[in-house]
């Protein structure tokens, strides 16, 4: 039985299925100048725009590192690293300049320090065996927050990643 919308007498549509929206990051490079890299992440597509530009892109759901350093005449002029999750359509996420249309900000870290005592965290998971992008995404959170309170980041084991695997999908 079909159902009709009231006043019109015509039937519902049919149900749109949302397409999946992917995350576009932009990278770039310019010597001495620019440099925004993936530190990890696996896009599912790399666009080359120019000779000095990129684009990755990644499904819904994917976590990647984006790092971005800018220098002038003076130095470095700003560091930043952010760990970003592609958000599902019809999902919150934050504005991100040079991502689109968005992503879950899981951890941020401005400034030399914080970012390299990031990397460090990213070394650490990578000598254990494990791709950075399948860590726990309360990890990411957990470690952002420590830094903001001023407090060394907890190590991530083969034992919090294998408890993680074994909830599966849940976050």
């Amino acid at each position: 039985m079909t159902q009709l919308l009231p006043f019109t007498g015509q039937a519902w549509p049919q149900a749109v299925v949302p397409r999946p929206v992917h995350m576009r990051v932009s990278l770039a490079f310019v010597e001495h100048r620019v440099n925004l890299w993936l530190r990890f992440g696996r896009p599912v597509r790399e666009t080359v725009v120019d000779r000095w530009r990129r684009v990755a892109t990644f499904e819904p759901n994917a976590v990647c590192c984006r790092v971005k350093w800018i220098g002038n005449d003076y130095g470095t002029a700003l560091w930043q690293l952010m760990v970003l999750e592609a958000p599902m359509p019809f999902d919150g996420a934050q504005r991100i300049a040079g991502v689109a249309p968005g992503a879950r900000i899981l951890l941020r870290a401005d400034g030399e320090q914080h970012v390299k005592a990031v990397l460090d965290v990213i070394d650490a998971i990578e000598a254990l065996g494990i791709d950075p992008a399948v860590v726990a995404v309360t990890y990411w959170r957990t470690v952002g927050n420590r830094l903001a309170a001023r407090q060394p980041p907890p190590d991530y084991t083969t034992e919090r990643h294998a408890a993680h695997l074994a909830r599966g999908a849940l976050r």
